[in-house]
């Protein structure tokens, strides 16, 4: 791995183009190394996690609204939606925005968490798409999305942009662009326009993920996927984008992150280095906010030792600062602790998810956020007795490099009315490639089985699955089956309206 220095040049001292972060991001998406076997097997149980939790998110309301968007769009050599038959296709932009608003809705995919926050799997539907309607095969869709991961990984590692506000889709767009490049065989200049203009377009505030969050937390993702799209069309046709993106004097860096005399590192592989970095990241077992994994498995464990949930008086839970702010009560939203709050705003409150989990010792994609379960009386007075606090030596371990290091979890206190105290603690998941019980092959067709099973028919599921395990061989007319086909009976938004514009 390279380790290259990103600052601040003002235009009066240009910086040359082959030494801008975008450069070598480009450089990355357009050197051509094969995908490791290790790589590759990820990526497949990664497809089948994405149509898992896709396809359990069907017919939720913002997931049929993209939908109906989508279908708007219709293209005879296009790109598949979700849910819909594979026969049927649409513009890449417009199945990329569908498919991604259903992936992401559940917030029960794969996630990277370093620096700043990722979904790395949100890469794979505008990926997808454009393979499909571009005529490319397997094995170029494998060196694809082994390119996004690389670049959103480098990037969460390197740039933290939560800290000044900015949304964590301005990586998301970045590594899209690029590994679109990668799917199109693309020269290095093309790609780097094309990653300039998709970070120029994906900068969005974090009020999206702040007080009550609404329905956009689904979208935000794929809107990114569609523009990454859009921009790297535009590239291929010649046009060029605000430039250097990251390092110029009216930069994201110098206007939107730490400001013109800041530093930033971000890591990329060498020429003809392997493309590992889907390896670094982890799956989700429980349909929650990641930092909320591990915290879920403790209160499993916990809820066997306390015989009477009426006499706690407080819960603390000790961990870092990323999981403090972000959905602990560090971050200052009252919405947090409302009984009334949106699933999007409960899937973000850490004290509700633990005082759920304690109490049911289970966590379900639907039924542990209904507003029946989340206004329980009793509920509500547990929840409203959790806390968090910063402890110093969970956000080190947070940050730090090593793996067996790296903590995602925190330690809890329940503290009784009489006086006793009951202590926990969890570093990271049971599901986390180093917890208790680390996702295999077996784990990931169980979730995909029991999401699917209501919407979806046996065969179906195991036409897609063997379509998916020989993804590395699939011609170009095949890549049109990872799609997933509902039965007729059970989807909604299977038409447009005429409720919107398009």
């Amino acid at each position: 791995m390279k380790n290259y220095p990103v600052r601040v040049y003002p235009s009066r001292m240009p910086l040359a183009k082959t030494e801008q972060l975008a450069w070598k991001l480009a450089e990355v998406a357009a050197d051509p190394v094969p995908v490791e076997g290790a790589v590759a097997a990820l990526q497949m149980q990664r497809i089948i996690d994405n149509a898992g939790v896709a396809l359990a998110a069907i017919n939720r309301h913002p997931v049929i609204t993209a939908r109906i968007q989508a279908l708007t769009h219709p293209r005879l050599t296009g790109a598949t939606v979700l849910g819909m038959p594979s026969t049927q296709r649409y513009c890449a932009e417009w199945a990329a925005w569908a498919n991604g608003v259903a992936v992401r809705e559940l917030d029960y995919h794969d996630t990277f968490l370093a620096a700043d926050y990722a979904h790395p799997a949100d890469t794979m539907a505008p990926l997808i798409a454009v393979a499909q309607q571009c005529g490319r095969n397997g094995k170029a869709l494998v060196g694809a999305i082994a390119t996004s991961y690389e670049i959103q990984v480098a990037l969460v590692k390197g740039i933290c942009l939560h800290q000044h506000k900015i949304d964590h889709i301005a990586h998301l767009g970045p590594a899209v662009a690029a590994g679109i490049g990668a799917l199109l065989d693309l020269d290095t200049e093309v790609i780097y326009q094309g990653i300039q203009q998709a970070l120029h377009v994906t900068c969005t505030t974090r009020q999206s993920r702040k007080g009550a969050i609404s329905s956009w937390k689904a979208y935000a993702p794929a809107h990114a996927g569609k523009l990454a799209i859009e921009a790297i069309d535009r590239a291929m046709r010649g046009e060029t984008a605000p430039s250097p993106i990251y390092e110029g004097e009216d930069s994201v860096i110098a206007r939107l992150l730490a400001g013109p005399d800041a530093e930033y590192r971000v890591s990329l592989p060498g020429p003809g280095e392997p493309k590992r970095a889907i390896l670094e990241t982890y799956p989700k077992e429980h349909a929650a906010e990641y930092q909320s994994q591990a915290l879920i498995d403790l209160a499993f464990r916990l809820r066997h030792r306390i015989a009477d949930f009426g006499k706690i008086k407080e819960i603390i839970l000790h961990t870092s600062h990323h999981t403090h702010v972000v959905i602990g009560s560090g971050a200052n939203d009252p919405q947090k602790l409302d009984p009334q709050a949106s699933r999007e705003t409960l899937d973000h409150s850490i004290m509700y998810i633990f005082a759920v989990a304690l109490q049911d010792g289970t966590w379900h994609h639907i039924h542990s956020y209904t507003p029946e379960r989340a206004r329980r009386p009793d509920t509500i007075a547990l929840w409203q007795k959790i806390r968090t606090v910063e402890d110093p030596q969970w956000t080190r371990r947070y940050h730090a490099i090593d793996p067996r290091e790296k903590a995602f979890g925190a330690r809890v206190e329940v503290r009784f009315a009489d006086g006793t105290v009951l202590q926990d603690e969890l570093t990271v998941a049971n599901a986390h490639p180093l917890g208790a019980k680390p996702f295999t092959s077996a784990d990931y067709l169980r979730k995909f089985r029991n999401l699917v099973a209501d919407v979806v028919s046996e065969p179906e599921q195991g036409r897609f699955l063997d379509t998916v395990w020989r993804l590395p061989e699939l011609t170009t007319g095949e890549l049109g089956e990872l799609n997933l086909t509902v039965q007729a009976d059970c989807l909604s938004g299977k038409v447009p309206d005429t409720r919107g514009i398009f």
